[in-house]
């Protein structure tokens, strides 16, 4: 069994994906547009070219998304995706990508439980927290 992120977008997954992949170092396999859908015919004109599906890999890890249906956008609340990464380099450097253009809850430092912690919600509204085991 998997447990996997499945994130909605309010009409920007694409874009939130396309920078996901490059910040994150991975590989979109999956991003189907409505358009591209069984299901174009029962869609607006104006959603077509919005995503249906997503599927980002990166590691052994996978985020997938689409861009909530038309009136039904609510902003992510009561959860953060999670990056926990081997040195705090990589920490500063994805709290430092991520966040850039969001908003900052607790700027990235050492704690008593890490190496470097840090929470935002990026530009796109998704949550984060960024977490590197402390040094041994």
């Amino acid at each position: 069994m998997e447990i996997n992120t499945y994130l909605f977008f309010n009409g920007t997954c694409a874009e939130a994906f396309g920078f996901y992949e490059k910040t994150l170092g991975g590989r979109i396999v999956v991003m189907m547009t409505h358009r591209e859908s069984p299901a174009a015919d029962s869609v607006p004109a104006e959603w077509q070219d919005k995503i249906i599906h997503a599927r980002l890999e990166f590691g052994n890890r996978v985020l997938m998304a689409s861009d909530a249906p038309p009136g039904q956008f609510s902003q992510p609340q009561g959860f953060a995706v999670q990056l926990h990464v081997d040195t705090p380099a990589e920490a500063e450097r994805l709290y430092k990508a991520l966040s850039e253009n969001g908003t900052i809850r607790m700027p990235m430092q050492e704690t008593f439980f890490a190496a470097r912690f840090g929470m935002f919600v990026d530009r796109f509204g998704t949550p984060w927290m960024v977490y590197c085991d402390p040094q041994k």
